[in-house]
């Protein structure tokens, strides 16, 4: 299984400048190797079909963070069931809660804050979006 520890913190920023809607870092990640991680990011953007290819290409951890962050309990189980322990308390700190949070902080992972402070950016920046009246659309 993966983790967002095996990437060196160069692509680790890079996955949080992605994750801020910069292009040209999911394009470099397409095209050195690192495809994993532009899904990833644009899962965490709701593209279904970016979670699919976790899932089909080996990557099935990742496509449980997206849904843990977003809080679906079974995806919170699974990440425990298969001991993903980094991948669950991150999904945590990315829920806001306060333990999983502190659990970063005292261990000083930087790189890993200033993800999860991106991922409650967009996570509101969803939430806004779907409370939008002009965004909503009419069947």
């Amino acid at each position: 299984m993966h983790c967002l520890t095996d990437y060196d913190v160069k692509l680790l920023v890079a996955f949080n400048e992605s994750l801020k809607g910069h292009r040209k870092f999911t394009d470099i990640f397409m095209n050195h190797g690192f495809p994993e991680l532009a899904a990833l990011s644009a899962a965490m953007h709701s593209d279904t079909d970016a979670w699919d290819w976790l899932l089909k290409n080996g990557y099935p951890e990742f496509a449980a963070l997206c849904d843990a962050v977003d809080g679906e309990e079974g995806a919170i189980l699974w990440l425990r069931k298969y001991k993903m322990d980094f991948l669950s308390v991150f999904a945590a700190a990315c829920r806001k809660e306060d333990e999983a949070i502190k659990w970063f902080v005292d261990r000083d992972l930087r790189v890993f804050i200033l993800i999860i402070r991106t991922i409650h950016d967009l996570l509101l920046y969803q939430a806004w979006d779907s409370s939008d009246v002009h965004k909503i659309r009419r069947s």
